[in-house]
């Protein structure tokens, strides 16, 4: 382990690499306290109060720029969305199918056309938000409301929303900087260091509720049991992120035994079918929030019964959206008759299977079982907050502020493995000088 950190160390590529990577954090961190100018800041605190989940995950991964309704309120979100949206869309469009298959060139057309998407879907998200805000009241500062007239008031939120547009737009910027001149995935980086900055807010909760405000032996027994809970729950996610089932491959052409395998990843579909049912899920409740409904009485009470995951019926229906995405997600991504196709084409084959139709067939079961397993053990990460939040009698504050297991560790234990394999592997690359200085 220390040789490997002085590799590192030793390296100079690297450490300029990794000292832009810190750079632009730190640029983003600040950037982030910058308020969107003209808002009144007292209504994104009434509104964090009663929206939904799907408002604290956007919260989440903005490094808790929204409830300061920061220009980077919404984050590098919409481009996270786009990506996805332009992923599926390759099943349906032939243009975006055709380009996916081009190699470089048909790949830097599909990200023109996704980051053109995120710019567009950012300016949506953030006008919807300012007018679901001003359903409860004015969202402009209180020296501008006693002066707007009326039929200008849509210009201001207007200008408000190209703002935080432009806010969004600068961290996609930001992001590909870092996956150009930093370390890692400039997208992936910005979304872990947003969810980390929520982790001294956890702990400090923790403190507060069991040591501070404790009344008794049992609550720093509470106190160390959370704490093992946490770290056992983490040491689970290292493992099942790294664990994968390899298909053993052989050459015709080649003599001998052959090392050769394709790696299948348990856990394919990482972390979006949990946020694909959290969104869909908290769409309609974000809505009623938007619409000034109440959630005790009415339609708003029908609708809280069923989308919020924390009722019978909701819980129900958020485990089986996991599950449905789990299972569409992974097919999405890997593809058993292309993967088949191209072992025929390299004159490869399974041992034991033979190729074509055979070889897809082995392949589409083998991914199968494998997603049944990421599936379960998915639902069981998406739902230990939920189990932990009632077990422990967390209060709403404290439930949003302590998080056990859920989509933030995943993401940031996905990462943080990544990265460092990243680092390990530029830092191992030797430079050979050539014969001419």
């Amino acid at each position: 382990m220390w040789l490997r950190i002085q590799r590192i160390l030793s390296n100079k590529t690297v450490m300029l690499r990794l000292a832009f990577t810190l750079f632009i954090l730190l640029v983003v961190r600040i950037t982030s306290h910058i308020t969107v100018p003209l808002f009144d800041t007292r209504a994104i605190v009434q509104f964090m109060e009663s929206s939904g989940s799907f408002v604290a995950i956007l919260n989440n991964f903005s490094g808790q720029a929204l409830e300061r309704f920061s220009i980077l309120a919404l984050g590098i979100s919409p481009y996270i969305t786009a990506s996805i949206a332009i992923q599926m869309l390759q099943m349906v469009v032939p243009s975006f199918k055709e380009w996916s298959e081009q190699g470089e060139t048909g790949k830097q057309k599909l990200n023109r056309i996704t980051r053109y998407a995120s710019i567009g879907l950012a300016f949506i998200q953030a006008f919807a938000l300012i007018i679901g805000m001003s359903v409860n009241g004015s969202v402009l500062v209180p020296s501008l409301e006693a002066s707007a007239v009326e039929q200008y008031r849509y210009v201001f939120y207007i200008y408000m929303a190209l703002v935080m547009t432009g806010g969004s737009a600068l961290a996609i910027w930001l992001a590909d900087q870092i996956t150009k001149r930093g370390i890692g995935n400039g997208t992936s980086i910005l979304i872990t260091a947003g969810i980390v900055t929520s982790l001294p807010a956890m702990w400090t909760t923790l403190w507060t509720k069991y040591i501070t405000n404790g009344t008794g032996g049992w609550d720093i027994v509470f106190f160390i049991l959370i704490l093992v809970l946490y770290f056992a729950i983490l040491l689970g996610v290292v493992y099942m992120h790294i664990a994968i089932r390899k298909i053993p491959i052989q050459y015709a052409n080649r003599q001998g035994k052959s090392d050769s395998h394709i790696p299948m990843k348990i856990n394919s579909a990482s972390v979006i079918p949990v946020i694909f049912a959290q969104t869909i899920l908290s769409i309609p409740l974000t809505v009623i929030g938007f619409t000034g409904g109440g959630s005790a009485t009415g339609i708003g009470a029908w609708i809280n019964s069923i989308f919020n995951y924390q009722e019978p019926i909701g819980f129900i229906l958020y485990v089986i959206l996991i599950i449905v995405f789990s299972f569409f997600y992974s097919f999405l991504t890997i593809n058993p008759e292309k993967i088949a196709e191209n072992l025929t084409k390299s004159n490869a084959y399974v041992p034991g299977i033979r190729p074509g139709i055979e070889t897809k067939d082995f392949i589409a079961k083998l991914l199968f079982k494998i997603t049944v397993i990421g599936t379960v053990y998915l639902v069981v990460l998406a739902i230990l907050p939920i189990l932990t939040t009632i077990v422990f009698g967390f209060t709403g504050n404290e439930a949003n502020a302590i998080t056990l297991g859920g989509t933030s560790l995943l993401i940031i234990v996905g990462v943080a493995i990544e990265t460092t394999q990243q680092v390990e592997a530029d830092a191992s690359q030797t430079e050979y000088s050539g014969i001419f200085r």
